[in-house]
């Protein structure tokens, strides 16, 4: 998860007010954060991907003004319109069809706010970019291009510019094969004719997205005046991402001057700082919450938290969402907004009000002895994500892709899917921990999720048991042996088949089966994994791995 870190003497600059070091550790987790290191100058804090608006400390100090009611309600910024335009070519319509800018002027900067301004560009790029490919980032000097400005197609071999950090002009194309960013990004222009670019109106580049800035509007310390801009493929995520910006530059002092977005079909004008309004039930919110609180209490809850909020009736409460808030989503997002405003401390526990006797589960009964067993035959258990995604799932896997539930809005491009085997989360373990002794011999217990294509398209839970063993002589015999002695140990009988699996060396893979009185109890397959598998998640020795299926 994204981490951010700060002084306690640049927070309190934007907070306008003295905040003691043991008040402030009190306050961050009330937020939503956790507090991972601190000394007498500064804190490091990691936030959860679904506040992306707390990946800048000017974003941290506006929610805190409110806890600490300096200034609640929903935050309110002055617009005035630039006059400048942004032109889109309908050329970019199937490359990276959208764009979004403004100006911020009236900035200060200094060493530490550009080495914070970079690392919060960073993080939106990972948190709702996916690593640039849905959202790319670019933050410019102003006061060294002229408008109006184009987002247009250019030419891979005729177009070039200095990119940042270079001394020589390159073309489109060079600078994908020979500049660290381009070398990093040119994946996600692969197969187009046309890449684009952001140029001014004398046709100075100011930027290639989603690879790289050109050298000419590199900010510096007597930098004033920025123009931000942020491409992508996903309209919503690319107005998000520059309210984000600005707003965040707004709370530090800058003034926020608007564009127009002048597309071929409509013109936009950015950044929207319109509110979002919803309403919240004041009796469900207490139901879930467990407190009882009236209707203008619930409105000094949420704006503690920097929304806006006035009583409709007893039972309704009308909401203004900050448009930075990309996290609301549903009135339930609002009821967790009333809890935080209220406090989490000042919720009581309560004991339930029935009696009960604890007893472990049936179903996990049978999952406990294989723990049991696996953890007696020398293997360590691991516990990876359900989430996943689709390279490291199938291509990396050697498997083709199949149906599949897919995460609607994911935080992150590693985490797209729900995962159908548990094989690749424990090579990636292998891969983070390649510098530890061998053997390296782990397993998992775990639930995998299928798409019912048979039942309306309902997903449909399974648990399954994975292991894989790495060393120099790992081999067939190694993991069928370690195979029988899970079954024996079940009390199972085995069956074992020819069988074909893309992620194992065909000939030395095995189906497997194992029953007790006649039932079926778990299937699946064992073997020696194939070497194109093991080479794509970066291992060098021999893997053999089994995953089997309860029934």
């Amino acid at each position: 998860m994204p981490v951010i870190k700060f002084t306690y003497q640049n927070l309190e600059e934007l907070l306008g007010t003295s905040l003691n070091q043991e008040e402030l550790l009190e306050l961050l987790p009330m937020i939503g954060s956790d507090v991972e290191d601190y000394d007498d100058q500064e804190v490091k804090v990691e936030f959860f991907p679904n506040r992306p608006d707390f990946l800048s400390v000017e974003g941290v100090a506006r929610t805190l003004r409110g806890f600490l009611g300096l200034d609640t309600g929903l935050p309110h910024y002055k617009t005035e319109s630039s006059g400048m335009t942004m032109t889109v070519d309908p050329q970019l319509e199937k490359i990276r069809p959208y764009v979004a800018c403004c100006i911020v002027e009236g900035i200060t900067l200094d060493e530490d706010k550009l080495k914070q301004l970079m690392d919060f560009q960073e993080d939106l790029h990972w948190v709702l970019g996916r690593d640039r490919r849905k959202v790319a980032i670019g933050i410019h000097n102003l006061d060294v291009v002229k408008a109006p400005f184009r987002y247009r197609a250019g030419y891979p071999d005729e177009d070039s510019f200095v990119a940042l950090e270079c001394e020589e002009e390159l073309t489109l194309r060079e600078i994908l094969k020979e500049h660290k960013k381009g070398q990093s990004y040119a994946h996600l222009l692969e197969n187009f004719h046309y890449y684009p670019l952001i140029v001014d109106a004398d046709d100075n580049v100011l930027s290639m997205p989603p690879i790289i800035n050109g050298e000419l509007t590199k900010l510096t310390l007597d930098t004033r005046n920025i123009l931000i801009d942020v491409t992508g493929t996903n309209l919503q995520a690319v107005t998000q991402t520059l309210i984000i910006l600005a707003t965040s530059f707004a709370e530090s002092g800058g003034r926020i001057r608007t564009m127009e977005m002048a597309y071929p079909d409509q013109s936009l004008l950015m950044p929207d700082l319109t509110p979002q309004e919803m309403m919240v039930d004041v009796k469900n919110s207490n139901k879930i919450i467990g407190i009882t609180l009236n209707a203008q209490e619930v409105v000094q809850a949420l704006e503690r938290v920097r929304m806006g909020a006035e009583v409709v009736d007893e039972d309704t409460v009308k909401v203004l969402i900050p448009p930075f808030r990309v996290d609301i989503l549903h009135q339930v997002d609002l009821v967790e907004n009333v809890a935080i405003g209220y406090s989490f401390p000042d919720i009581k526990p309560e004991m339930p009000r029935v009696a009960t006797v604890a007893r472990e589960d049936p179903r996990k009964e049978f999952e406990t002895r294989i723990r049991e067993i696996m953890v007696g035959l020398g293997l360590v258990e691991v516990m990876s994500l359900m989430l996943t995604n689709e390279e490291h799932h199938y291509h990396k896997m050697g498997m083709p892709e199949q149906e599949r539930v897919e995460v609607a809005q994911p935080i992150s491009q590693d985490r797209t899917m729900i995962r159908q085997s548990l094989l690749n989360g424990l090579l990636e373990f292998l891969d983070h921990n390649k510098h530890e002794d061998l053997p390296q011999k782990i397993f998992e217990v775990g639930e995998v999720v299928y798409l019912d294509r048979d039942a309306e398209t309902r997903s449909q839970g399974m648990r399954k048991l994975a292991a894989v063993v790495t060393h120099s002589h790992a081999n067939f015999t190694e993991i069928k042996s370690l195979t029988a002695a899970v079954l024996t140990n079940l009390g199972l009988e085995m069956e074992i088949g020819i069988t074909e699996h893309p992620s194992f060396l065909k000939g030395r893979c095995a189906g497997v089966k194992g029953r007790k009185d006649g039932q079926l109890m778990l299937e699946g397959v064992f073997g020696e994994m194939d070497p194109g598998v093991i080479t794509g998640f970066g291992l060098e020795y021999p893997v053999v791995a089994l995953e089997v299926e309860f029934l």
